[in-house]
């Protein structure tokens, strides 16, 4: 439960983007359970992100450590360490690339247009040293390009790069696509063996209960003997009686 507005805020950014609306008011209504009508009636009035922001602020609570490396490279040019050039530029890259796959896993479309407004927001978000006046990871709007920037803090990602990124990003579907198939042959072949052993399980079924009634009918055969055989010895039994008493009344 949110026990703060600022915590509430830090959740509902964090949220789907389809489920921001949702989760707005079921927020809303926990502060105002806690007593903060004022931080509810705040909350309830913050606008459902574009799609383009949506995923900046994504990027900050899922790639911190990326995040974190884009404001400090861009610190260091903003001193004049232009040997930041390149490792800002790569966090830059590595960070749109990461917004592409956040889209497509979340069911959204990433266009050119959109991760465009994202590496903007990005560059301008690095130059200005933060979110402020938003708070970090609840951003309300685009960046612009600032009206100046610091030697190599440049918005504009080089075609290079980006083209670098596109075939990284492609290299990544590829390999997805492999794993999958590969994942997909593994389910079959297993399916596969199931199917076998199911087949040697029937058969050595159907062979236990044949031999199971090959004994029953061996038992029942050996009964019946059986059952003659004493019939058989009671009978001589009383021939031996009879015998016995006659040969007694001749000896008398």
């Amino acid at each position: 439960m949110a026990r703060t507005y600022e915590d509430a805020v830090a959740a509902l950014y964090q949220s789907a983007l389809d489920k921001f609306v949702v989760e707005r008011k079921r927020l809303s209504l926990e502060l105002k359970a806690a007593g903060d009508k004022l931080g509810a009636d705040r909350l309830s009035k913050l606008a459902r992100p574009a799609l383009s922001i949506w995923v900046v602020n994504q990027l900050f609570w899922r790639e911190r450590a990326l995040f974190d490396q884009l404001l400090s490279t861009a610190e260091r040019l903003r001193k004049g360490d232009l040997s930041a050039t390149n490792a800002h530029r790569t966090s830059l890259v590595t960070l749109r690339s990461r917004a592409a796959a956040i889209l497509s896993d979340a069911g959204h479309a990433s266009s050119e247009a959109t991760l465009r407004r994202v590496t903007t927001t990005l560059s301008a978000l690095a130059a200005a040293g933060g979110f402020d006046p938003d708070p970090p990871g609840a951003l309300s709007a685009d960046r612009e390009a600032l009206g100046f920037e610091a030697p190599g803090l440049s918005t504009a990602v080089p075609q290079s790069v980006l083209k670098s990124a596109a075939e990284v990003s492609e290299r990544s579907r590829s390999h997805d696509a492999a794993q999958a198939a590969a994942e997909q042959e593994l389910t079959l072949e297993r399916a596969a063996q199931r199917k076998l052993e199911r087949q040697r399980l029937l058969t050595s079924l159907r062979d236990a209960k044949a031999e199971a009634e090959a004994c029953a009918r061996e038992v029942e055969r050996l009964c019946s003997q059986l059952a003659e055989a004493q019939d058989r010895a009671q009978r001589a039994q009383a021939t031996v009686v009879d015998l016995e008493m006659r040969l007694g009344r001749i000896v008398g």
